[in-house]
Formats: structure tokens, sequence, C-alpha cells
């Protein structure tokens, strides 16, 4: 008899024993509604955050073929309201006055909308961990205390009675086209797409996923078509509850959420729709056998070997696949690629295989080459083909099998919590597949056997007439004479030469093969020494304490009190001012970082898969070295990386590979999106020294090999040394480890005059500046903006907290104004900035449309939102600090996290363990009318004082001008729209007969402009304000900007140009940035004497 999994209780089936890690104090309830939903129930003692995530078994291989994306553009349509909560931003302002966010993502086969909120920080907590008592109904639990019923029942209004309101399809659709926009010039996106092109034609691989306005809107009109209607079609139709898999967390009882979830879910309509499966091969012999050149936006050169493979969802108790992936993209001694990289021809290399959907998957094997192994990529395919072959000849290894399995199991065993939403958000996805609900948590993360058939099988579709090729390079072969439809990725189709398939085939059958290639010797780091000395305390310790302050070494240490797990962290910071004296220097270091880097690969593999990660890196103020993972061979691997960075021996053949490697970065780096771009120029500007781009290429052609040889060792002669060492550690083993860094690198004490200090730029009080940069690529459409304000010293505890909560404040309303109603772009940020010692505010928007008219409607969106703030009502404002409060004071979920807080203090300088306490405190003394305040002197527009710099990185490539009509349609939906907000009824006939004559985008101003005077009798301010916003929709608003910004060049007084009234160009960067006055630099907050204390022995 099986064993049963759960109990029974009102003729419904509850699961309540999942395996689950060792550490888990979560209590799990699984249950089935009435309608067929499948709901995980999680009850978390005394969390602070709340998340619910629903997955929907259909996505974008549901597609209709004459609308592809529709899936996604449903996706974003169910946050636009609903019959029980019609605005459209309801949910999301909801969110964000309980400290909360929401997202979604379509993918192949699922659509996943997930949410995550705070509790209110002084509300009573449990202490307990999860017991059976957990499950009862605590009276207490109201709905009306809990934030997450509130969260609930929006979110369950998505898949019960969603508007898809007309005003709302065009501007989201919008929304989709930009989202798409911005992965165009993504070499990610744009093979994935060649590759999907290039499959079987009735496989849905074969679709374009995301969609565009051209695909959502202007094609099915043009066939007559109303795509509202197919909408809510496509939502009838493919929505139901049976398909639906729910995951709510939160501190509420398992029966108290139960009741709310049935309360709330079992409105969802059940249409008792079957499993979405699709039982195609993913490649026909029509795709098989042929290799495709393919040419990317950046400069990269890689191999992509595809199988045709299987849907491995089943197997879950032994995971094939990765047997298959371990030995082919292993990369230690014996390895396809230790063997490839000796030669000079590879920089990596990954494979694995994956479930495209139910009925059928893909194996691939990707290589990063180099531009030796691009001229040989044939020797290289053959060589995957001779390791095939090695696997295939001998029986499948129990003993690797083993390893994983003990590996696997460790890591669950061991595993910490992550985050509310991604717990949430993950697990639904999980409840879509087959796994045996006990094994729900374990069944992703866990090899529970050995199944020899299973792998032979497996390794059954790795043969040399079951696969393609793809050869990814921008000068390799020449001659592209296609491009592929929806992202114009130039490539050329081909089938592979009978006498290369041949060689491929005599490599797999030969039993001749390089002696370098062997199957990976016993993994000697797979950890054994799990033990962890509990030892409860009332509260865990919020800082590390100082156990050896001396003239050159600090040593930082705590013993891990709250997470109790056999892990450790450890981090060694060499200080020292030399590493970013030049660009040079700069180069010389990263040069160094990366051969040292290059020649651990082989090594550290082992380690790496078996959970314990070293990291080596160069920053402006020295080199750092951390290793984190399993305490048991911990000194094993740092002792090893020590005497790497000590010894490295540069050879030229590798100095070569990483040299061209460093060479495609930098010039990769300016064809990146231009949002990821904008932070690095707007840094220069914030910072006393900075080292762009533009210096780095330059340099790079005057460096050799012998010169980074010569030059590393000056950097570790004379340096401070910081160690923080942080986990399953005791004192004594944190001195030894610090003895172990002193013996093997023997620095001379570096004068504390000469340890570097972090300086930042005072931003002139009143000044207004521009610095605007054209984009590299000339294919990119979009530009972007960063709009920032200085407000001071980043550590003036009340400065940072006011900043963090007009961050709080304005992050919906910034997104609903800026991307939702004007529509200027996907990418919309706002938030608090921080960078070293300099803090203040900035909004970033990457959009079609040009930087100054996005400066002008940033500058729309302060103007109106300080009329917001000075109008907020004590109730809203309290709800706001509150919110931030919560964010402050959020647990920290495990030792990583604990780990990272740490470590980014004494990165820094400052050794402020306790800000987060701070800012909460301080948080909690703020008065709207110190926002108040604070806003007219620093944000305001109006303001004489406040401190301005904005970054504009300009597109080559303009957008399409829309037409005409098009301006029309727009501007309807879009009035239709801000008089709701303004709650102003609309007369859209009356309006049609205005705008119809309109011929020209000022005729369609003017008509508006009419109509809110004329027909709708609107008060001539109010009237004023709708049509500037009406205006910004359409994109005809006034910039703000003069066309043409005073310049300031290498000559000026920077002093003699600040007037806050009127923007000045920066031309010279050098120049600014010697006009400015510099900061005090960082330092500590407290004394660090009051750190040292003589801890007794944990």
């Amino acid at each position: 008899m099986a064993e049963t999994l759960g109990r029974e209780a009102g003729g419904r089936n509850r699961i309540e024993d999942l395996e689950r890690p060792q550490l888990d104090d979560r209590a799990y309830r699984i249950i089935t509604l009435p309608n067929q939903l499948e709901v995980l129930l999680i009850h978390e003692a005394g969390t602070d955050k709340a998340s619910a995530a629903l997955d929907v078994n259909v996505g974008s291989f549901s597609d209709a073929p004459d609308m592809p994306g529709i899936a996604h553009a449903v996706e974003h349509l169910l946050f636009m309201g609903t019959e029980k909560y019609p605005e459209e931003n309801a949910y999301n302002q909801y969110l964000t006055r309980h400290g909360g966010y929401s997202n979604a993502f379509t993918a192949s086969t699922s659509t996943n909308y997930y949410f995550e909120l705070s509790y209110p920080s002084s509300s009573p907590k449990s202490s307990q961990a999860a017991t059976p008592e957990a499950s009862q109904v605590n009276l207490s639990e109201s709905k009306e205390d809990s934030p997450l019923w509130g969260g609930l029942d929006r979110f369950g209004q998505f898949f019960i009675s969603p508007l898809f309101l007309e005003d709302t399809v065009d501007r989201e659709l919008k929304a989709v086209d930009s989202e798409n926009k911005k992965n165009l010039q993504n070499d990610t996106w744009r093979m994935h797409q060649l590759d999907k092109a290039l499959a079987n034609p009735d496989h849905p691989y074969n679709h374009f996923s995301t969609g565009s306005y051209k695909t959502l809107h202007d094609e099915p009109i043009a066939r007559g078509v109303k795509i509202r209607d197919e909408f809510i079609k496509f939502h009838s139709t493919h929505y139901s509850a049976n398909r639906m898999k729910l995951v709510v967390l939160g501190r509420e009882s398992l029966d108290t959420l139960e009741t709310w979830v049935e309360d709330i879910f079992s409105k969802v309509p059940n249409k008792d729709l079957g499993k979405n499966r699709w039982d195609m091969p993913v490649y026909t012999e029509k795709e098989l056998l042929t290799q495709t050149f393919a040419r990317p936006v950046l400069q990269s050169r890689s191999l992509q070997i595809q199988f045709a493979y299987r849907d491995e969802e089943k197997f879950y108790e032994s995971h094939p696949s990765r047997y298959l992936s371990h030995l082919l993209g292993h990369e230690g001694p014996g390895s396809i690629l230790a063997h490839i990289k000796a030669k000079g021809w590879a920089n990596g290399l990954g494979a694995g295989g994956s479930t495209l959907c139910p009925g059928s998957g893909l194996f691939t094997v990707n290589i990063k080459l180099t531009e030796e192994g691009l001229k040989n990529y044939k020797e290289v395919t053959k060589l995957v083909f001779q390791y095939i072959g090695l696997m295939c000849d001998q029986p499948p290894q129990e003993w690797v099998v083993e390893e994983q399995m003990r590996i696997s199991e460790v890591e669950f065993r061991f595993k910490q919590k992550s985050p509310p939403s991604r717990t949430a958000s993950g697990l639904a996805g999980i409840m879509q597949r087959p796994y045996e609900r006990k094994m729900l948590l374990s069944g992703p993360a866990t090899i529970k056997k050995f199944d020899s058939e299973l792998i032979r099988e497996a390794l059954s579709y790795l043969r040399p007439d079951n696969f393609r090729m793809t050869i990814i390079s921008q000068d390799f072969p020449g001659g592209w004479d296609q491009k592929e439809k929806w992202y114009g990725t130039e490539h050329k189709v081909e089938r592979i030469p009978d006498d290369f398939l041949a060689e491929i085939k005599q490599a797999f059958e030969s039993k001749s093969r390089p002696a370098e290639l062997h199957f990976p010797h016993k993994n000697e780091f797979i950890p054994t020494r799990l033990n962890v000395e509990k030892k409860e305390v009332d509260q865990p310790t919020k800082e590390p304490k100082l156990i050896r302050h001396d003239d050159n070494v600090r040593v930082w240490w705590k013993k891990d009190d709250q997470f109790w797990v056999p892990k450790a962290n450890v981090h060694i910071y060499f200080r020292t001012p030399i590493t970013n004296v030049t660009a040079r220097i700069t180069l010389l270091c990263t040069l160094y970082r990366e051969l040292v880097n290059d020649a651990l690969v082989e090594y550290a593999y082992d380690a790496d898969i078996s959970g314990l990660v070293y990291d080596f890196t160069n920053h402006i103020s020295g080199l750092s070295i951390t290793v984190s993972g399993y305490n048991d061979k911990l000194h094993v691997l740092l002792e090893k990386v020590l005497l790497q960075v000590r010894d490295l021996k540069v050879s030229e053949d590798r100095f070569n590979i990483i040299h061209d490697r460093m060479l495609r970065s930098l010039r990769n780096w300016e064809y990146g999106q231009p949002f990821h771009q904008v932070g690095t120029y707007s840094r220069q500007f914030k910072t006393e020294k900075a080292v762009m781009n533009e210096e780095l290429l330059p340099e790079l052609e005057n460096v050799t090999a012998q010169d980074v040889q010569q030059f590393f060792p000056q950097i570790l002669a004379q340096c401070q040394i910081e160690v923080l060492a942080h986990g399953n550690l005791y004192k004594e083993e944190a001195l030894k480890i610090t003895d172990l860094v002193e013996r093997t690198m023997k620095p001379r004490r570096l004068p504390a005059d000469q340890v570097p200090t972090r300086r930042g730029l005072l931003w002139p009080s009143g000044c207004n500046f521009i610095y605007e940069k054209q984009l590299k690529d000339p294919e990119n459409v979009n530009h972007c903006i960063e709009y920032s304000l200085y407000a001071g010293h980043r550590y003036d505890s009340v400065l940072r907290a006011k900043l963090l909560l007009l961050g709080q404040m304005t992050d919906e309303p910034c997104f609903n104004q800026l991307r939702t109603i004007e529509q200027l772009g996907y990418v919309v940020f706002s938030g608090s900035s921080f960078h070293d010692i300099w803090s203040g505010y900035r909004i970033l928007i990457q959009s079609e449309k040009d930087c100054r008219y996005l400066e002008g409607r940033i500058e729309n969106f302060l103007n109106t939102f300080e009329k917001t703030l000075n109008e907020m009502s004590e109730d809203d404002f309290e709800s706001h600090k509150q919110a931030m409060i919560n964010k402050r004071l959020a647990k920290l979920k495990n030792l990583s996290s604990e780990d990272n807080r740490f470590w980014n203090h004494i990165y820094s300088d400052s050794y402020d363990f306790l800000q987060a306490d701070i800012d909460a405190a301080t948080l909690e003394n703020l008065t709207k009318k110190d926002m108040v305040d604070f806003y007219g002197r620093y944000i305001s527009t109006s303001s004489p004082h406040r401190s301005k710099l904005s970054v504009h990185l300009q597109a080559q490539s303009k957008a399409k001008e829309p037409s005409l009509e098009e301006k029309k349609t727009a501007a309807a939906a879009a009035l239709k729209i801000i008089l709701t907000e303004h709650k102003i009824t609309s007369n859209e006939e009356a309006f049609q007969t205005r705008i119809k004559d309109a011929s020209s985008i000022q005729g369609i101003s003017d008509a508006v402009a009419s109509h809110l005077t004329e027909d709708l009798k609107v008060e001539k301010e109010v009237a004023s304000k709708v049509l500037d916003e009406a205006k910004a929709a359409l994109g005809v608003a006034d910039s703000g900007l003069p066309a043409t910004p005073t310049s300031l060049d290498a000559s000026a007084d920077v002093k003699s140009v600040v007037d806050a009234s009127h923007p000045v160009l920066i031309t010279d960067v050098h120049a600014w940035k010697a006009g400015m006055q510099v900061s005090t630099g960082v330092r500590p907050v407290r004394n660090l004497e009051d750190f040292v204390e003589v801890a007794e022995k944990l």
C-alpha cells in the first residue's frame, strides 16, 4: 500500500508531508479547490513579507499563428483593471502602499504572475517554528489586518474578471512593442529567435513569441480583426482553473490561508481544458544535419551543437540528462574544454538538456571559441563527438551519478530560504510538472537514483545523424545571404558537407582518441564535514567583531548565529592606491585578474560543482579574494587561489587569448543596452576618479604579457589587508586563515597616508548640467536618459532617510505616468541613488523619443508630484513611511544576504553595519513637512538651490514617425484615460467630430483644447493641465529645454555658468571635473575601537 501523503478533512485531501530541507521551518499544504485549481499554501511564522504566484499552463506556444505575441500581450493587459478593481493602477498602488511589487513573465508553455508585499513591522510576530498547531485558525487573523488578503483579492481578479479596457489595449501593445525593440540588438534574443526560426515550422518553437505593435495591432486591424475581442477570446479559451497552479506564502496559519484562497480563487472558471502537449519533433530531416553561419551584433565567436532530444520531465528521480551535461560540460582534467583550451581554441563550454514543452526537448553543447578555435571549428566539433563516443563505449558510470547524488543531497539538505516572491513564482512553475507531490521541493534539486537504462537512452540521442550546428562570428565566413524575419539577423544555412559528416561519424565511432580525453577523476571537494554547533541566542548579532586590529591587518569575524548551515564566507581585501592610478594600470590589473581566473579553471571546477566557489577581482582601491561555500575544504581552495595570485606565470599564448577577449568585451560594451551604459557615464560625474571605456581601448594595444608579469608583483608588495570571516567558522579559524594570507603573500606595511580614500564630487548649488553622447550602435533605436539630482553626503542619516522615502513615494506614480500613461518606453525607473559619498535621486528612461523631450517629461512629472506631495493625506504619507521602514527592516533570508551586508559596509570604508536600523529609526521621525521642505529645496524644478545633471545617450537611428491617423487614434485613447484620471466625464462622439478634420499635430492639439473648453466646459486651469498631459501622450509636449543649451568649454569657470533655470552642456568632462569641489573621504561611522571585543569561543 502506498504511503499516505496527507490528511482528509471536509472531503478534501490535504498533502502536508513534503520532503524539505533540514532547516526549513515552514509548514506546507497542497490542496485542490472545487474548480480543480491546485494550490500550495506555505505558512512561515514571523515572516515579514508575504507573496503569491499563479502559473497558467499557457504561453507563447499557444499563440495564434496570425497574432504572434498574443499570450505576452494578455499578460500585460491583465494588470490594467478588473471588474472589482477597475482603476488600472489599483493593484500596483495597493502593493506600493505595503512596500511591495509585482511582475509577470510569459514563457513557452506557462505565464507566471506574482507579487510580494510587507507586513507592518509593528504587528505581532511569532517566533515559533512550524508545528501541527501552525495549521489551525488564529482567530486574530482577520482580513482587515492583513495586507496579504488585500493583495490576494486584487490578484485573484486577474483570473476571474479582467476588463481588457479598450483605452488600455493600445498603450499596453506599445509597451509590448517597446519591450521588443529593447531586445532587437541583443544577441541572446537574436540568436534564440534565429534558432527558433530555423526549427520545424509546424512546431510552436518556430514562432515569434514577444510580439510587436505590428503583429498585435496593425496587421490584425488591416485584416478587419477586432483586437480587443481577440485578447478576451484568448483569455477565455486558455485561462482555466484546472490549468492553474497557485502558491501563497504568508505568516497566517494554513487554515486561514486555505479559507482565503477558497473565498477568492474558487471563483476562477474551470473549463476542464486538457494539459498542453506537443508531440512532434523540433527538428525534422530538413532541419537536421545543417550548419548555420550567423552574424552577431557584438564581437563574439561560438559554436553551438544541438541534438533533437526528448521531454525528460517524468524522469525526475534520475535526471539522466544531468549525467550527460556533467561529463560533456566538465572543465577539469580530461574534459573537452581542458583539451581544446590547451590547444588555444576555446574559452568556455556549457552543455545541458532542456524540455521545450511536454513532448519535445533539446540537448545543446555551446562552446566559446577563440580566433584559432573558429578556424578549427570542424576539429572542435569532431572532438565533441569523440568524447560522446567515449561515453557511449563505456557503460554509464555509477560512481559519477553517486557523486552527483551526494552533491545534490547536501545542497538540498542545507538549502536556505529565498525571497518569498522567488519561492512562490518558482514553485508555481514547478507545480506544472509531473512531480510526485511530496517531492515538489526536493524533485528539481536532487537526484534520487542511478538508472543505467535511462542514461543509455539519453545517450542514444547524441548521434552524428541527429544534430545541427550554428557557427557565430562577425567575420567568418562572410556571404550571409538571408535575414531572419523578426530581428534581421544575417545568416547562411547549408547542409553539412558529406565529407565533414563522414569525419564526424568516424570521430564518434573510432576507438582511437586523444589521451587527453578521459572521464574526470574523483571529486575531492565534495564536503563530508557538515557538522554545525548550534547555540541559540536571544537576538542574532548585527555586527561582526574586530578580532585583530594592528598597523596593517584588520580581521572581522562573526560566527553564524541564525542560519546554522555548514557554510562560510571569507573575504580578503588587499588595499593599495596603485590599481586605479591610470587607464593603463587599470588594464594591467584587469588582465592580471583574468589570467589568474583562467589559470584556476581546471582546479576550481570540482569545488564549484560541490558548492565551494571563489572570486578574484580588481577594483579602484585594490584587489580582493572571496571564497564562499561549504567550510569543510574552504581553506584548501583558498590556499590554491592565494598561490596562483602570488605566483602567476603569464604565458604568451593565454595572454593573447585573454587580450583578445578583453578587446572584444570593451568594444561590445559600447553596443550594449543604453540603459546598461548610462549608469557608467553618470557615475563619472559623481566620483573623483573614474576610468572610462574609451580610455581603456587605446591603451590595450600597447600592453604585453611581459608588462603584466612585471607589474602585478608590485600590487601585492605593499598593501593593507582586511579580512572578513563569516559563517560556520570559529574565531581561531578566522585568525589562522589570516595567518595563511600573510604567510603566503608577505606584503610590506602600507603607510596610513597611502591607504586609498573614496571621495565624491560636490555639485554646485543651483547647477543644471547636461552631458550628451551619441551611442555607437547605428541600428539601435533607443535613446536613454539618467536624470540625477544631488542632495549631499551619503552618511548623513536624515538626508539618506528622506531620499529613501522619496523613492518609495514616487515609485508607482512615476512608473504610472511616464510608462503606463505617456508610454515613453519599456524601461522606466526612479529612486534614491547612492555612490560612495554621493547621494541623490534619479529617474532613468530608455525610449525611442529624444532625450531632450524625455527631460521635459521628467520635469513635468516632478512638478506634478510636488503638488501630489503637498496634497498627500497624513494617512497616505504614514503608509509610505511604514512601507519604507518595513523594507529597511526586512529580515535577512540566508547567510549570503548577511554576508553581503557586512562586506559592503567594510568595502565602502564606512563600517556602517547598523545602517538599516538607523534608517528605520530616522524614517519613523520624519514628518510630511520635512519631506515637503526637502522636496522644495532639492527636487523641485523651481528651486534655485537644486543641483541637477542629466546624461543623454542619443541613438543614431530614428524611430518611424506615426501617421497622422495613428496620432488621432492615440490622442482619443490618451484623452479618455486622462479625463478618467481627473474624474471628468468624456464625450467620445463630440471629440471625434472635433478631430476628424485635423490636418496636423497642432490641429490635434487644438481639437483637444476646444473639446475641453467648449464641449466639456472644463475650467481653464484644469483644461491646461489635461491638455499638457494629452500632448505628452502624443509626444508633442514642450521639452522644457532650449534648442541650444549653453556649452561649457575647457576654459570656462564652472561656477560662472551655474543657473538652475538654464541647462549647460558639458563638452569637456575633464575640465568639468577639474572645476568641481571634492568631498571629504568616506570615514568609519564609529571609532573602530568600538568594534574590538574579546569574544568567548562559541
